[in-house]
């Protein structure tokens, strides 16, 4: 029988016992299935980065990594989705750049982008390239634009979503180069792409990793992409910038989970997220697709968000985009 002196020794080593354990407990994250939320439609750019990520974590965590779709309303369904799940990390949310465009288009969201979401990681960026249906007139930005001052609010380019990224690299080029477009926008970029090989809409403004296989297989003309410099993954496309100086979008992706979530959980998904982007096989399938790996902490994917909502809200406010 332990004598009244020795309790505290026994609390002490109790305590270290359990303090041992508690990293244990955590690695035991997942025990079910996790649901990947998408917040577009499938077949659509982000459809092939959720499913590359949903086969790479289900080895690594010994369980079913669902791929689930909640489009609508420029991904704010499917966001808002995320944002009002359990916070216990077995629902997580890919976002794209229009989760950092909504705040300035919106007048009401049901959530708060800086609030009710914790940043896991920064996933990748791409390119976003103007293409055109192989017997569009125009090859090149300036062949465009004079096309277009030629036939002012006919030529038509479509989007993957009102507010998307794609959307207002549209708007701005308009702005910057002093032309009418017409702006036609999909629920997703998938549904437009046949419009668009088949010549019904001559335009269309998407992430460069969605278009570029159609590029390669010659069913899209290349006009330019959006960087400020030539992307790596297609350096023979010019940059608008070339034209237009001073032009410049990119598309960013990331992932997020409510904002409740437990840290440690926050920082195991970060740590697996990091760990899929720096696979061999990955990288390489990236890179084919036009994405460039990123892998960053919570902390700097959070910082990004905030810059990124300011940033855009510029963009609105020059555009003369009024908020809904």
């Amino acid at each position: 029988m332990p004598t009244r002196g020795s309790f505290p020794r026994i609390a002490t080593v109790l305590a270290l016992s359990l303090a041992a354990t508690a990293p244990l407990a955590q690695t035991t994250f997942p025990a079910k299935p996790v649901r990947l939320i998408v917040p577009n439609a499938p077949g659509g750019a982000i459809d092939i980065l959720a499913r590359l990520f949903a086969q790479h974590l289900q080895p690594l965590w010994n369980q079913s990594v669902v791929v689930e779709y909640k489009p609508g309303a420029n991904t704010i369904v499917g966001s808002e989705f995320v944002a009002k799940s359990a916070p216990d990390g077995y629902t997580i949310g890919l976002v794209v750049t229009s989760h950092v465009i909504n705040p300035s288009l919106r007048a009401t969201l049901p959530y708060d982008t800086l609030r009710d979401f914790a940043a896991v990681t920064m996933t990748a960026v791409s390119g976003v390239v103007i293409v055109a249906s192989p017997s569009f007139e125009a090859n090149t930005v300036a062949e465009l634009v004079d096309l277009a001052r030629r036939q002012p609010g006919k030529l038509a380019y479509a989007s993957p979503g009102s507010g998307s990224a794609m959307h207002l690299s549209g708007e701005l080029l308009k702005g910057m180069a002093g032309i009418d477009l017409l702006h036609v926008p999909f629920k997703g970029s998938g549904p437009a792409y046949p419009e668009v090989m088949a010549g019904r809409i001559p335009l269309l403004v998407d992430p460069l990793f969605s278009s570029l296989s159609y590029i390669r297989s010659g069913k899209l003309k290349p006009i330019a992409v959006t960087t400020p410099a030539r992307d790596p993954a297609a350096p023979g496309i010019p940059t608008v910038a070339e034209t237009l100086p001073g032009f410049a979008v990119h598309s960013i992706n990331g992932m997020v989970v409510p904002a409740a979530t437990p840290r440690e959980i926050v920082a195991k998904l970060n740590a697996d997220l990091v760990r899929v982007l720096q696979l061999p096989e990955m990288r390489t399938r990236m890179g084919e697709l036009g994405l460039r790996p990123v892998g960053s902490t919570s902390a700097e994917f959070e910082a990004t968000v905030r810059t990124e909502i300011e940033r855009w809200a510029k963009v609105v406010k020059d555009a003369g985009i009024k908020p809904d």
